[in-house]
């Protein structure tokens, strides 16, 4: 194969890097052994260590993601060029390049005006202010910002949900009893790609300059290990994911537990599991509502209300919910159930919100709200319930 645009074009990279004109690289037409591999992705960053180079490996079904320093990137691109990668497309401010390579080793480097005139930020904003960081590198490798800086506009919704949920984070973090802590635990259950997880730890690491360590457990491999490779490179070094299953997940010494749209009964698993743990927060915005749904035999008065699908699945969310309310409150917590953000932006919407209390309650007058309302809809059995009752037979077994 020729190697003179090969070399070319690694040249003009290694020269961007040097004159500080380097925006991306986009590395395509794999033809590798990896059959679910797509294309790599090349940005800078700033770590302590100094800048260094961001590869995302973009699979059909997963990313993964490594960084390495300038001459170490230079190396690896000389061995992918023209045997894995047969396309590459290097943004500079002064010029774009477009390498390609045929089929019997000849390329091909076309030379263009740059798309680029401006770098993208690297630096992170320390305003106090600021409740996320928009030029935040975790937001451009999870696809929500371009590499400039700016919201896609695919990605608005999400950005909107982001921003709204550290805001309401932070007010209910304020006015709990943990304001003036220097640390703090967080465990997000069913973190899936991180979106909030990663803003809430740049929020309370970064913004607040609190001491914080969040775990992110998710069921899917693939998300955790982008997750944490993505974590690595951002430097933050007490966030860290895991794969487990919420209601296998064992929870010691938390003090904030997230679970946003867990499906069906895994929001009753994370409840218990902040409740046992006493965890002074506990925030869930339920996903589906499966459990109840099936078990509603509706009372006559309401037999024509309710044999409509729409109402019948409307009555399941307000009862389910409403019960994990009172649940929360006879276990020892205020609550407060509200939507979070604007439907338009998510469906799911409303959020639960569980602040430990010191004083004792009256369980009883509980079990009674809690027998009446399951009694007049047939409700035989609640996840959450029966997750509590059973804890509680086991601990009075073990005195």
């Amino acid at each position: 194969m020729s190697i003179e645009n090969v070399e070319k074009f690694i040249a003009e990279f290694a020269k961007s890097l040097a004159e500080e004109t380097f925006v991306k690289m986009t590395l395509g037409n794999y033809k590798g052994t990896d059959e679910h591999l797509q294309k790599l992705l090349i940005r800078v960053i700033e770590t302590r260590k100094g800048k260094r180079l961001f590869f995302l490996y973009k699979y059909d079904t997963r990313d993964t993601a490594k960084n390495y320093n300038f001459t170490e990137s230079a190396n690896i691109l000389r061995k992918i060029l023209g045997s894995e990668f047969f396309s590459g497309h290097l943004f500079t401010t002064a010029n774009d390049f477009q390498l390609d390579i045929g089929k019997k080793g000849k390329s091909r480097l076309n030379v263009a005006k740059a798309t680029f005139k401006v770098k993208p930020k690297l630096d992170h904003d320390r305003e106090k202010k600021i409740q996320v960081n928009q030029n935040a590198f975790y937001l451009k490798a999870l696809g929500i910002t371009t590499d400039m800086g700016e919201i896609r506009d695919k990605q608005q919704d999400k950005w909107r949900q982001i921003n709204k949920f550290v805001e309401t984070l932070a007010n209910l973090f304020d006015k709990s009893d943990l304001k003036d802590r220097k640390d703090l635990q967080i465990v997000d259950m069913g973190s899936g790609k991180g979106y909030l997880t990663f803003a809430a730890y740049d929020f309370f690491k970064n913004i607040r300059g609190l001491d914080v360590k969040i775990t992110g457990v998710d069921g899917k491999k693939d998300l955790i290990g982008l997750c944490n490779d993505i974590a690595e490179s951002s430097e933050f070094e007490n966030l860290k994911f895991v794969h487990g299953w919420i209601g296998d997940f064992e929870v010691k010494d938390v003090d904030v537990l997230i679970a946003l749209h867990a499906c069906n009964t895994a929001t009753d698993d994370a409840i218990f599991k902040g409740i046992t743990a006493n965890a002074d927060l506990i925030v869930v915005a339920p996903c589906c509502h499966q459990e109840i749904r099936p078990q509603i035999a509706p009372p006559e008065m309401f037999s024509n209300v309710l044999k409509h699908g729409i109402m019948l699945e409307r009555e399941a969310e307000l009862i389910t919910d409403g019960l994990r309310s009172l649940l929360l409150e006879k276990s020892g917590y205020s609550t407060r159930i509200f939507e979070f953000i604007a439907t338009e932006h998510t469906p799911k919407n409303n959020m639960i919100v569980g602040t430990k209390q010191s004083k004792a309650v009256d369980a009883e007058k509980f079990d009674e709200q809690i027998k009446s309302i399951k009694d007049f809809y047939a409700i035989k059995e609640q996840r959450l319930e029966k997750l509590l009752s059973d804890f509680e037979i086991t601990e009075y077994a073990k005195h």
